[in-house]
């Protein structure tokens, strides 16, 4: 039976609302991006270059000619295809890790959690560059270097939920019933770790793009002529006292997308918080 009261805070929590309302409009916008766009994203404009936002290029163009507002439409796509496939990898490999660790324990839990140290050990935006640098920057380097980083949180926060919920009473009555222990960890203990994992998917996406954004503005990340957010910061960073809209709207649009996810992800903490 549903509970009522779990409705009623989804829909009357303004964080969860105005962040669920942000990231759909994003979606949207990447995913009809060939419609949406009002210009070819690679095409250049010579004659047009710095050009103010105008009737003809609603945000201005850049020191290419290119139409700003097309590249960030098309820069969309990019960054939530790259921060919703790095984090579908990362929750993957880090809750199979987190299961096992936390339902086994002993020397294999010892060996998973030590190894996930050593990742946390580096800083996540120099741990990519590393790793991107030796690998080649490409889509799907990008996200391969992403999820990794990305798959200690989940390992650790359902290691904590699990190392709660195995010595519940539900659990031994399903080990007293002779169920696998692969059935009691699938059908018994992770749907009661949805909740925190809801949560930390959201926040992680947000992550992953920001970290997408800053190897693109570091000239490790998509390759043109694919516009990346990131990569027009970098392309502008000279032109930020000529022509500061070049800069500007693309630093905007990760900003209000970052923020949308925070808010979803803080939004969802609320509502599925049961002490709140």
């Amino acid at each position: 039976m549903k509970n009522p009261r779990k409705g009623r805070g989804l829909t009357k929590n303004p964080a969860l609302l105005i962040g669920a309302s942000i990231i759909v409009l994003v979606m949207l916008i990447g995913v009809f991006a060939p419609y949406l766009s009002p210009h070819d994203p690679s095409q250049m404009y010579p004659r047009n270059r710095r050009e103010w936002p105008s009737s003809q290029f609603l945000l201005g163009t850049d020191r290419l000619g290119r139409d700003i507002l097309s590249r960030m439409i098309w820069g969309a796509r990019v960054s939530l295809l790259i921060g919703s496939l790095a984090v579908g990898a990362s929750m993957v490999i880090g809750l199979s890790i987190g299961m096992v660790s936390g339902y086994y324990g002993g020397l294999l839990d010892e060996v998973l959690m030590r190894f996930m140290d050593m990742i946390f050990a580096f800083p996540a935006l120099l741990l990519a560059m590393a790793l991107i640098a030796v690998t080649g920057p490409s889509v799907r380097n990008i996200i391969l270097v992403t999820a990794l980083i990305g798959v200690p949180r989940f390992a650790r926060i359902l290691r904590a939920s699990v190392l709660t919920l195995k010595a519940q009473e539900f659990v031994e009555a399903a080990r007293a019933l002779s169920k696998s222990d692969f059935g009691i960890m699938t059908q018994h203990i992770l749907p009661n770790c949805i909740a925190p994992l809801t949560v930390e998917t959201s926040l992680s996406i947000a992550t992953a793009i920001i970290t997408e954004s800053a190897l693109s503005f570091l000239g490790l990340g998509v390759r043109p002529p694919t516009p990346s957010w990131g990569q027009m910061i970098a392309d502008g960073r000279t032109e930020v006292f000529n022509a500061p809209w070049i800069v500007i709207f693309p630093g905007l649009a990760i900003m209000i997308t970052v923020l949308g996810y925070n808010l979803l992800g803080d939004g969802l903490r609320d509502a599925l918080d049961p002490r709140l």
